[in-house]
């Protein structure tokens, strides 16, 4: 006797057509050589109330009480280490690669990943479930960004596409962006500087956002680097970059500027500030951070795996080991 096999969209069609010929379940179930209950079972599980029996709506109802749910919701062990990953800040792509990096082969798609969290948002009207999102959005999509500011007033400006090959390419180290990272309490900023061959990222609270205050944490920041390191600086054309010169003089940087209107020309700061809110949303009163809290954020965003590293940690490209000295969050700007 053969194996059972589940019965195919065809063979359905072939039911719908004799059964609407008055053929018995016995007559049908001997034109397509299957047991009698077989059909018997069809029709009965898969026949509307209204609609009578349509193959169509068979398949749907037999395809339905097949599934499972996703593999996240039937294997709870893989489901507690993807969340708690992405509780930790990894976005979906960072989880899945990184999994199937250390296991050597794929283990789950960062888009089952979305889909399950999104699945979870709707099914529980639950929308804390966003917030495993690295940028906690209900829903998927792009949104809008607002514009650079003017240039005329900044001396010594060099546009950017003046700026090396090299810096764009991310083929050399010692290429670097900066910028603010502004929040939702009047004076509170952060300032960000982003080396676009690792995506190494070195963060410090000023107690202003004053010209001379932020040319001087910026070298504070970088002076550490090997000279190697220290090639060229990228801002937007914030007044607070106007000092920009002294890091020329002092570091030997080369400094440049997006076009007016055009931040997303540093668009690897951009996006650390971007993954930076998960852990800093625009509400927070950074001056309550205590100095721990405040080193271990950036820790934990250097040594996050990211795709465009093929799932190394921006610590791990940067030197080819965690970070663990103190340049990874730069000490805080002396105050006055």
């Amino acid at each position: 006797m053969s194996n059972y096999h589940q019965l195919s969209l065809e063979e359905r069609c072939s039911i719908a057509r004799l059964h609407e010929d008055g053929q018995s379940i016995r007559q049908s179930a001997a034109a397509l050589d299957r047991e009698p209950s077989t059909i018997s079972r069809e029709l009965k599980r898969n026949t509307g109330t209204k609609i009578g029996y349509r193959p169509a709506y068979a398949q749907a109802q037999a395809d339905a009480r097949r599934w499972s749910g996703s593999r996240l919701e039937r294997c709870a062990p893989l489901r507690e280490a993807v969340l708690d990953r992405l509780a930790s800040g990894w976005s979906p792509e960072q989880v899945a690669g990184r999994m199937a990096r250390d296991a050597r082969t794929k283990v789950i798609s960062h888009e089952s990943i979305y889909r399950f969290i999104y699945a979870q948002l709707i099914r529980t009207n639950d929308y804390s479930w966003r917030l495993y999102l690295p940028r906690a959005k209900s829903k998927r999509g792009r949104r809008g960004k607002g514009g650079g500011s003017p240039a005329h007033f900044i001396a010594g400006r060099n546009p950017i596409n003046l700026r090396p090959t090299d810096a764009t390419t991310r083929l050399t180290p010692g290429h670097w962006e900066a910028d603010y990272m502004l929040f939702a309490t009047c004076g509170q900023a952060i300032l960000v500087a982003h080396e676009r061959r690792s995506r190494l990222t070195l963060i410090a609270r000023p107690p202003n956002r004053k010209a001379q205050t932020t040319a001087q944490t910026l070298i504070d920041m970088l002076t550490p680097m090997p000279q190697h390191y220290r090639q060229s600086l990228t801002f937007d054309n914030g007044s607070e970059f106007s000092q920009h010169q002294s890091l020329q003089r002092q570091l030997g940087f080369q400094t440049f500027f997006c076009d007016t209107h055009s931040p997303w020309q540093k668009g690897g700061v951009e996006n650390a500030i971007g993954r930076l809110r998960r852990s800093l949303p625009r509400k927070t009163n950074i001056y309550n951070l205590q100095d721990d809290a405040f080193n271990a954020i950036i820790s934990r965003y250097n040594n996050t795996p990211r795709k465009c590293l093929d799932f190394k940690t921006p610590a791990e490209a940067f030197l080819n080991q965690p970070l663990h000295f103190k340049c990874e969050s730069t000490p805080q700007p002396t105050l006055g």
